[in-house]
């Protein structure tokens, strides 16, 4: 019920609260109501975020001796930070992803996706099948984020390999050797992200002096670049997969947006209602409460169903259909809610309507090979593949890139 969520649904009688084990006997809360999610994460004096970021698997000593010797520390920050702090860190992150920033990158980013697109065309024309997360989308949220923050020179496929080990690390049903392994991988890339906090300039080096004049821990801007390379990158790059892989399903609205009768953004946002990359968050009973009727002590774990709540039909008229434009479809909770709403929403959005008016005339021409694997996790889908070839029951008619719309 915890770690595959997206795979269950909320049908009629789903508890808006119930009480569940996960496997290691750990008590939570799982909140699925639109209404009852939104007034937790709306709610910091009685639901903290300080769990946000705890393992779901309790870290053994050999996986955090490991962590130790790397240096590894993350201090309150962003999504685990419920202190008077947060403000002003979340200030300085927000400023480099201001949105008239990320507006001056969809030119850029548009040639850049209509250059793969036509690459990925090409080669399917020539009967050859081609992976759309590898070869497309993988890696495109790191190059934008790159874009409008300083960030360590390294490799995409290292930073992907960091990123994706976090998110299980941290978020994952784990034995012990897997955890020893994701360990040394987070580790020694948080060794890299430290030294790179004590000397680069732009937003890091706001954050480096910010962290000094309100005597923070030192590993601050440490951990907001943690933070950002994981849900600053990460989550968007499995959306655009997510969405891609629902898109080829939907030959209506393919036609669509073909015609202009369908727009990018009600594809973007039903993409986020439906599809959702973060399916849940965490948050801490800070005092004795009620929620929805039910009594929660101090200290519970509550899950947080973000997309349960995408699929309340108290909200969103037709749940468990894939329709863009329709009644409550923009009344999703991807992006969280409340002093702790992601930052980057803008910069998801402006990417996926890049990718969708970008590629949705490949995706009429191709049908599926291989649907990504999902393993087991808390809060994240994690999409490793999504093969397509191109499709032998039509004519092959030229693909060509759909104009620019402005993701209207």
């Amino acid at each position: 019920m915890l770690f595959r969520s997206w795979d269950r649904p909320p049908g009629p009688g789903w508890p808006p609260v119930a009480a569940v084990r996960d496997r290691t006997g750990t008590a939570h809360l799982v909140v699925s109501r639109h209404d009852l999610v939104r007034q937790v994460l709306a709610d910091p004096g009685r639901f903290r975020p300080d769990n946000a970021l705890d393992a779901v698997t309790p870290v053994p000593v050999a996986a955090l001796r490991i962590l130790t010797r790397h240096g590894f520390r993350l201090p309150p920050t962003l999504a685990n930070n419920g202190l008077p702090s947060h403000p002003g860190i979340r200030r300085i992150v927000a400023g480099a992803l201001d949105p008239d920033r990320v507006a001056g990158q969809r030119s850029w980013l548009t040639g850049l996706v209509r250059r793969r697109v036509a690459g990925l065309a090409a080669r399917l024309r020539a009967g050859e099948p081609v992976d759309l997360y590898a070869e497309l989308t993988a890696d495109l949220p790191l190059r934008v984020l790159a874009r409008l923050v300083s960030l360590p020179d390294s490799d995409a496929a290292v930073v992907k390999e960091f990123s994706r080990a976090a998110l299980e690390l941290f978020w994952a049903p784990l034995d012990p050797a897997r955890q020893a392994t994701l360990a040394e991988l987070v580790g020694r890339y948080h060794a890299v992200l430290r030294g790179f906090a004590g000397r680069a300039g732009g937003m890091v080096g706001r954050l480096r002096e910010h962290t000094r004049a309100a005597g923070l821990p030192p590993d601050t801007v440490t951990g907001a670049l943690f933070f950002l390379l994981v849900a600053g990158q990460e989550t968007t790059s499995q959306f655009l997969t997510l969405l891609l892989h629902r898109l080829v399903a939907e030959p209506a609205v393919l036609a669509g947006l073909a015609t202009g009768a369908v727009p990018v953004a009600d594809v973007v946002e039903e993409g986020l209602r439906y599809e959702p990359p973060i399916v849940s968050w965490r948050r801490v009973a800070a005092r004795d409460t009620i929620l929805g009727g039910v009594p929660v002590p101090a200290g519970t774990s509550l899950v947080l169903s973000l997309s349960r709540a995408g699929r309340d039909p108290a909200v969103v008229a037709q749940p468990d259909r894939f329709r863009p434009g329709q009644p409550g479809s923009r009344r999703h909770l991807a992006f969280g809610s409340g002093a702790h709403r992601c930052l980057g929403a803008t910069l998801a959005r402006m990417e996926a309507a890049v990718v969708v008016a970008e590629a949705a005339p490949l995706l009429r021409a191709v049908e599926l090979v291989r649907a990504p694997r999902y393993p087991d996790n808390l809060s994240f889908r994690l999409p490793d593949t999504l093969v397509v070839r191109w499709r032998t029951t039509r004519s092959d008619r030229p693909v060509t890139s759909a104009p620019d719309r402005g993701g209207s």
